[in-house]
């Protein structure tokens, strides 16, 4: 092979090399902001329908009028409470989630949630001040893993790992909470995951969804 044909495999080396260098710096490690989710009018329905059965209406005012929620003079008409035929589940895909992110919140280019078998995963991205050493007006890039599930009649929260610009966090940083059922070890104690624990009666992720039932 002549001296040429060298250098211009070692040019074309280097070349290839910086761009899939910067692309992957650029669109992995140093991302600015993530794509809101936009749903479809079908999706958009069904996630309306789904709020409402939580209480929460973004147009609650003239669809109360129309329901006969309010009455003439606009104020919101008593009603003997039951929990007679009440939903007790709830039930959101992975774009309905991020889709609410985009709507309600400015997390929605920071903050991006997956839903796969088991696994909620969750994107960050944290812009750090011109003034920080090093990577001053650089983003910073978490990502974290938590798997759920409901096994032996309590749900299992456990923390897979949290990692920072790709690198793994070791595990003494996170407290020892690493691959650690939450529920089970603080949940014999009076507090937040024990109370969490007693009022769900089932949790699944699946693919794309999740779904969770509630106790009386």
């Amino acid at each position: 092979m002549h001296w040429t044909h060298v250098l211009l495999i070692v040019l074309i080396t280097i070349v290839v090399t910086i761009t899939g260098t910067y692309w992957i710096l650029k669109n992995y490690i140093f991302t600015t902001s993530f794509t809101p989710i936009s749903l479809n009018e079908k999706e958009e329905k069904t996630l309306q329908a789904k709020l409402q059965a939580l209480g929460y209406d973004s147009q609650f005012s003239s669809r109360a009028m129309n329901n006969n929620v309010i009455d003439e003079n606009g104020f919101l008409k008593p009603e003997k409470y039951s929990e007679k035929n009440a939903r007790r589940e709830i039930s959101f895909t992975e774009r309905e989630m991020n889709a609410l992110l985009a709507k309600n919140t400015d997390l929605a280019q920071k903050l991006a949630i997956d839903l796969a078998e088991g696994l909620v995963s969750a994107k960050l991205l944290i812009p750090l001040e011109k003034e920080f050493p090093v990577l001053g007006g650089k983003t910073l890039r978490f990502n974290t893993g938590i798997e759920i599930a409901y096994q032996n009649n309590q749900p299992v929260i456990i923390l897979k790992g949290v990692s920072i610009m790709g690198i793994p966090v070791p595990n003494a940083w996170l407290g020892g909470l690493k691959n650690i059922d939450l529920v089970r070890e603080f949940g014999v104690d009076p507090g937040f995951w024990k109370s969490f624990s007693e009022g769900v009666e089932d949790i699944k992720v699946t693919d794309g969804q999740i779904n969770i039932t509630f106790k009386e």
